[in-house]
């Protein structure tokens, strides 16, 4: 099921969301709508985790595969070309999300139901409705200018 389109999220802004969450080597990193596989890639090799991008585009998916066979790390980054519904997210240590709120609110029931206590979700610029984030920040690209800002939820559940 479509539930979002695809912007990438500057890896800038993928860099501080993975330091705010305090991902940590080893931990399993999962990203709903992996679009490109950069998320999953910078949490790999920066980061040290082992990373699951999940996406349902085809030809997303298989660029993502391409730049993970690139760099090599085939044994710590998974692709996984599926309906982010259909695959078993709960070995997820963090969560990742950059979708809409409406999409949010579709997936929180997945996330309270596969997800076990202390999983840290994030999420870029939008909220999980009904949901009281532990930590929010914004962060600005380019602090001269002010713009662009971006929103990270982070989550605990």
């Amino acid at each position: 099921m479509f539930i979002a389109p695809f912007v990438g999220t500057p890896l800038p802004v993928v860099r501080q969301m993975l330091k705010v969450i305090d991902l940590k080597p080893g931990e399993a990193f999962y990203d709903l709508g992996a679009g490109d596989g950069r998320t999953v890639i910078m949490a790999a090799q920066e980061f040290g985790a082992r990373s699951v991008g999940v996406e349902l585009r085809e030809d997303l998916a298989k660029k993502a595969l391409a730049a993970v066979r690139e760099r090599g790390i085939q044994d710590r980054v998974t692709i996984v070309q599926d309906d982010m519904f259909k695959v078993n997210i709960s070995q997820a240590s963090v969560v990742f999300l950059y979708l809409t709120t409406s999409a949010n609110d579709k997936v929180k029931s997945k996330l309270e139901k596969e997800l076990k206590p202390g999983t840290r979700i994030v999420s870029h610029d939008y909220e999980i409705l009904g949901w009281k984030p532990v930590r929010r920040e914004s962060y600005c690209e380019n602090p001269r200018l002010g713009y662009p800002s971006h929103t990270i939820y982070v989550y605990r559940k």
